[in-house]
């Protein structure tokens, strides 16, 4: 890689020629100001928050999209430079509702930190006009307030280009210019996935997760429900961040510490039902091979997917594994085997879970989700509702000793932790697939081919005589191109896995904050770790489910599995009233004039 020798601040560096000055900046732990740039996007150079004064140039120059060259010279605080960035501030504040005290975002706003380093309170203009849209909170997952948007774009980038769900996008011009879906409609009425990436990246909290957090506290407050919890494998490397602990940290004792704090009456782990989920899915692939089933079937883990499909190749659905998901496992044993258990009735049980993923606050609401007559889940929390709970209860997370799991989900494989990464369910699945069709062990059960951050990947394994080919995607935009090949008829791959968001779960839409592709790499070891430190290692070699098969369910795809862990989804492509939406639009842009 070529070098060049550039100057920062009187700090000179050799750096590579095809860095930014931002990031040859940070390089010299030169923190630039910056808002519409995220490193894991293409470069916008929209804000202007970012400029420089680079020597020989009359203009301001943006560092975000500004490349290096031998001997550049540049200042990051000359006065001009300052002024710049002030004004620009002033400027975004004089349109931003700055209901700061009230916004899940406070305390970890990019703009707000922004705003603290160049001592800004208010902004000294008078308020621009204010074109917001009404706040969006139609659908269970997410909120959208644009007069908090500060026109970034990074939304829409995550929306069109990382996951092609294609519902944000512009609108207008000048002061009305506005970020939303066609013809301004509410997200219940798109084809959104609610997975929520578009919030991940916001730098303030004009997208955010519905807050359930009042909700479940209201729950944990009343002394007629037994109130039992179940946390997903991702989550505890992630939840560390809110609590400033190094990236990836394993912290899985002290947030089961933390929700019984809390007032959980029974703390779970969402790994045994991945390790219940394994054992029904490897058998209906085994099925499926062995008996001329639809083919390739592909993963129904991650609701987002679920809703892409349902929405955008409701032809393919025959394609899905019929398991429901983990968290929806858990749900339905919480009403049923566990509420016999306890001698409770289905609805006196309360069940929470804590997810890194806004898809599944909509994914509990489905109508198919319902055992005994009651709904599952009763709520969904992202982590970072989890880590505002805790905040909230004056709990010092980082003191807390390590608890460990509560009976009788309180035990999960190695296996069922890696569902946390993408790869992980193919290599859960096929540790188990091979054992119960071969009746041997399997030698290496690291399957390696399918790990790491790649968008897709494929492997081939032998079963025995039977080679099995396969594939894993994450990130929709990775998903669509091998819905392609099965469109095409041209798809060479007897099972897929599908994680609607990048890395899976440990980039969730519901993570913490800056949950950047380094950081999901952090969090992808973190969970590799965890498998590899396990006792058990193989789903089906869980004492727990075994013992749960053979005094409750019976076998993997018997009636009472099938009644109780399995569903099928429907197509839900809309015809929307088009016309109408037209009409309104053209109303309010009359009305503006």
């Amino acid at each position: 890689m070529k070098k060049v020798t550039v100057t920062i601040d009187s700090k000179t560096l050799e750096v590579d020629a095809k860095l930014t000055i931002l990031e040859a900046a940070k390089l010299a732990h030169i923190n630039i100001p910056h808002l519409c740039y995220h490193p894991d996007q293409a470069v916008k150079a929209n804000c202007r928050l970012c400029v420089v004064d680079v020597k020989g140039s009359r203009k301001l120059t943006p560092a975000c999209s500004t490349v290096v060259r031998d001997g550049m010279v540049v200042e990051t605080t000359t006065k001009r430079v300052y002024d710049m960035q002030k004004g620009v501030l002033e400027l975004i504040l004089a349109n931003h509702d700055q209901d700061c005290l009230k916004c899940p975002r406070n305390g970890i706003c990019e703009l707000q930190e922004l705003c603290k380093r160049f001592q800004i309170s208010k902004s000294n203009l008078e308020d621009a006009v204010d074109d917001a849209l009404p706040i969006d909170d139609s659908n269970p997952s997410i909120v959208r307030n644009s007069a908090k948007c500060v026109k970034c774009n990074r939304c829409v980038e995550a929306c069109q280009k990382v996951q092609e769900a294609n519902v944000l996008t512009y609108s207008h011009r000048s002061i009305h210019y506005n970020i939303a879906p066609a013809y301004e409609a509410p997200l219940k009425d798109t084809l959104c996935v609610f997975c929520g990436q578009c919030s991940a990246v916001c730098p303030v909290g004009a997208i955010v997760e519905k807050d359930d957090t009042q909700k479940v506290w209201d729950a944990l407050h009343d002394p007629k429900k037994h109130m039992v919890v179940q946390v997903a494998p991702a989550v505890r490397v992630a939840l560390g961040d809110a609590f400033h602990l190094p990236k990836g940290s394993i912290v899985t004792g002290k947030m089961v510490a933390a929700l019984k704090r809390l007032g959980f009456d029974g703390v779970f782990d969402t790994n045994f039902t991945a390790d219940l989920t394994i054992m029904e899915e490897g058998s209906e692939l085994i099925d499926r091979v062995q008996n001329g089933g639809v083919l390739p079937m592909i993963t129904s883990c991650s609701p987002g997917w679920i809703n892409y499909i349902e929405g955008k190749h409701e032809s393919k659905l025959a394609h899905l594994s019929t398991c429901k998901s983990p968290q929806q496992m858990f749900g339905a044993l919480s009403k049923s085997y566990y509420a016999e258990i306890m001698d409770r009735k289905p609805e006196e049980i309360y069940t929470v879970s804590v997810m890194p993923c806004t898809a599944k606050k909509y994914e509990c609401q489905r109508p198919e989700m319902v055992t005994n007559g009651v709904q599952e889940v009763d709520a969904v929390l992202t982590s970072r509702e989890l880590a505002r709970m805790i905040e909230s209860a004056g709990i010092d997370f980082a003191a807390l000793e390590e608890e460990p799991f509560d009976e009788p989900f309180g035990i999960g494989s190695g296996a069922g932790a890696i569902f946390g990464a993408t790869g992980g369910v193919m290599e859960a699945a096929l540790r188990t697939a091979y054992e119960l069709l071969t009746g041997k062990p399997l030698g290496d059960i690291n399957l390696t081919a399918v790990r790491g951050l790649e968008g897709i990947k494929e492997a081939s394994v032998m079963v025995g005589e039977l080679e099995v080919r396969v594939a894993v995607a994450h990130g929709l935009s990775n998903a669509e191109i091998i819905m392609r090949q099965i469109e095409e008829g041209n798809c060479p791959y007897h099972f897929i896995e599908v994680m609607a968001c990048p890395g899976g779960c440990i980039g969730g839409g519901g993570q913490p904050i800056k949950s950047t592709m380094e950081v999901k790499g952090q969090r992808l070891d973190a969970i590799y770790q965890i498998d590899k430190s396990s006792v058990i290692r193989k789903s089906h070699k869980n004492p727990d489910v075994i013992a749960l098969y053979d005094k409750f369910l019976g076998k993997p795809l018997g009636h009472k599995s099938h009644e109780l862990l399995h569903t099928h989804y429907q197509g839900k492509a809309k015809q929307y009233h088009f016309d109408s939406l037209r009409e309104n639009t053209s109303a309010k842009e009359s009305a503006q004039k």
